[in-house]
């Protein structure tokens, strides 16, 4: 043994490292962001594919702050790039932005800025860049590095694709010797071929860290009226929890916004048709206020930072995987417990197909589209664990996660030949006699239903009249689900949602297919539902910690109000949970408390241990 006297000088830390816990106030890099940090320091390209949450931010970050000049990001997020200045500045970094919100003065002040070298980063929304103006003025400084963020956006057949992205390759032309690092939360393997492609990063190292957000409970319950289901959720799982719930039109956000209000829950609507005034107040009101709920279409979330989204709920089935697993990775990026809960249904296939059908495009479109509304169906009816079909979406393996909803409450499968049979023959007699009908009249049929409409149309004398009465309308309308899913059954374009047979109808009609059906699993036993709630952020403090725990938000509430910035700028949940628990005494013990660097312990430490003390 080496005694300390005569043992070697210990290896001093990286710069990388330093960076990371004296600014950032984290103790150690997760997963592979030191080698991403370290290509782009050493001058090379990288495309990162990396989870919400899961610390894209700081694998250009570091090195903007590292190598000489100003690191430029990219980035779609106007409406955010305020907050995400802010939370820099916060942590001493010098940040700023350009984009189509500022005034003159505001936007001349930040070029001055900028060419003085008082910028340690600075956003530019893509549109900038077919300014000349822009060009020139990234031309008169030393950038250190150009990070593409959200970089999913230039793919055309993507569920976010902004036109802008397409122009980004002139920063590798015009800048051949500044690295750029793309960066995305999700991507698939077509994905990432059409950013390289596009982006001309042929020859960009490739990271791709798991997609697996183990804190997230998956859950997929039959849809039976969707807006009591998400109360019931709110109420028993997530009171006063910050949430948001995806509509597909803006109708439906607003009436299921004004539904959540009149049930004396926080809630606010969310949607294009809005004004930009009245977006920007709610998305700033979400961000900046516990507790609320924010309704909303697919046009809001993306890049939101705010750690503390404990669920995001779909009251509509989302058009693909990817679209989903973006949406749902807002929630629980601090890493506490959190909720994806979708509401899904018969009409939701129906729908679904029928937009397919009708949308604009070329045939290779729209077989893209149903290959992606496809591998959503799947994940839906799947009998196995939720996370291992998703994250195999994504060409990840993994094993039964033990927290979605099938491996909590395991379903099982029947063999739905002969209802399968029923229901396709009652869609054959209809046929016969020149007729299309949608789903709730085959159901009425099937189940034997004598309704006003059944009795004028003469379709009580079908021989399939009746002959499902062995299974109850709902569970009628889960066998049209999932043979709609199958491709066992089509849906008309006809913008009536008219079910037809499907060249793969025949072979179950015959006999020489069997058909496997989904059984409905009841809703997810309440007792693991209970169990797997975060009950609030405090989840599984004791009592003494959870007091402190509380005190500590209260005070951050009021340093962010008075500060006019969002909660989580000051500290996150996690650090305040952290805090809570390990009761530092000192300002050394608070500034080993992860997500407390330098800076903050500098603004905020005396308080903090005042709080505690107290």
């Amino acid at each position: 043994m080496i005694s300390p006297a005569t043992a070697p000088p210990a290896p001093a830390a990286s710069p990388a490292l330093g960076v990371l816990q004296g600014v950032f106030g984290y103790p150690a890099f997760r997963g592979e962001q030191a080698e991403i940090i370290d290509t782009v320091l050493a001058g090379d390209d990288a495309l990162v594919l990396m989870p919400t949450g899961g610390g894209k931010s700081l694998c250009y970050q570091i090195p903007a702050l590292l190598r000489p000049g100003t690191g430029v990001v990219i980035s779609p997020l106007i409406a955010l790039m305020q907050d995400q200045v802010d939370a820099l500045s916060a942590l001493g970094v010098r940040a700023g932005f350009l984009n189509s919100t500022q005034t003159y003065p505001e936007r001349t002040a930040m070029e001055r800025a900028l060419l003085d070298g008082e910028l340690d980063l600075l956003y530019l929304a893509p549109e900038r860049l077919r300014v000349p103006e822009t060009l020139a003025l990234l031309a008169r400084v030393p950038i250190a590095v150009f990070a593409i963020d959200e970089a999913h956006c230039v793919s055309q057949w993507g569920h976010d694709f902004r036109p802008d992205y397409l122009l980004l390759s002139v920063l590798g032309e015009r800048w051949p010797d500044v690295p750029r690092i793309a960066l995305t939360a999700t991507a698939t393997d077509a994905t990432a071929t059409e950013i390289t492609q596009r982006l001309g990063l042929a020859s960009a190292r490739t990271f791709v860290a798991s997609f697996d957000r183990p804190n997230i409970t998956y859950r997929i319950a039959p849809k039976d009226n969707p807006r009591a289901q998400l109360l019931e959720l709110l109420r028993t799982e997530h009171p006063g929890d910050a949430g948001i719930v995806y509509c597909l039109s803006r109708a439906s956000v607003e009436q299921t916004a004004a539904f959540l209000v009149a049930q004396g829950i926080a809630a606010l609507p969310y949607h294009a048709g809005l004004d930009a005034a009245t977006r920007a107040r709610h998305q700033a009101r979400f961000l900046r206020e516990d507790g609320l709920v924010m309704v909303a279409t697919i046009a809001f979330g993306m890049g939101i930072d705010k750690p503390d989204v404990r669920f995001v709920a779909h009251l509509d089935l989302p058009k693909s995987v990817e679209g989903y697993y973006q949406e749902t990775g807002r929630a629980g990026r601090d890493g506490l417990p959190s909720t994806a809960w979708l509401a899904y249904g018969l009409a939701d296939v129906v729908q679904q197909r029928r937009m397919i059908d009708s949308s604009e495009g070329d045939a290779a479109h729209r077989r893209r589209l149903s290959a992606n509304l496809d591998a959503m169906l799947a994940l839906c009816e799947t009998v196995g664990c939720r996370r291992v079909q998703m994250l195999g979406y994504f060409g990840q393996e993994s094993e039964p996660c033990g927290n979605c909803d099938t491996c909590l409450t395991p379903p099982s499968s029947w063999d739905g030949t002969v209802a399968a049979q029923k229901a396709l023959s009652a869609v054959v007699r209809l046929d016969q006699r020149g007729q299309r009908y949608g789903a709730g009249h085959v159901v009425d049929i099937l189940v034997g239903k004598r309704t006003p409409r059944v009795e004028q149309l003469g379709h009580t004398d079908l021989t399939v009249f009746g002959v499902g009465a062995d299974l109850d309308e709902r569970s009628w309308r889960g066998v049209l689900r999932q043979l709609l899913a199958q491709r066992l059954l089509g849906v008309d374009h006809s913008g009536y949602g008219t079910l037809h047979l499907t060249p793969d109808s025949a072979a179950v009609l015959s006999g020489e297919r069997t058909v496997l059906l989904r059984h409905e699993a009841p809703s997810a036993a309440r007792a693991a539902r209970v169990r797997k709630a975060a009950a609030g952020p405090a989840g599984d403090l004791s009592d003494d910690d959870a007091a402190r725990f509380e005190l500590l938000r209260t005070w951050r509430a009021g340093v962010a109000k008075e500060k006019g910035v969002p909660a989580y700028t000051v500290f996150h949940d996690a650090t305040l949970r952290a805090m809570a628990q390990r009761r530092p005494g000192s300002l050394d013990e608070l500034g080993e408390v992860s997500g407390v660097g330098a800076a903050k312990l500098d603004r905020y430490g005396a308080a903090v241990l005042e709080v505690l003390a107290g």
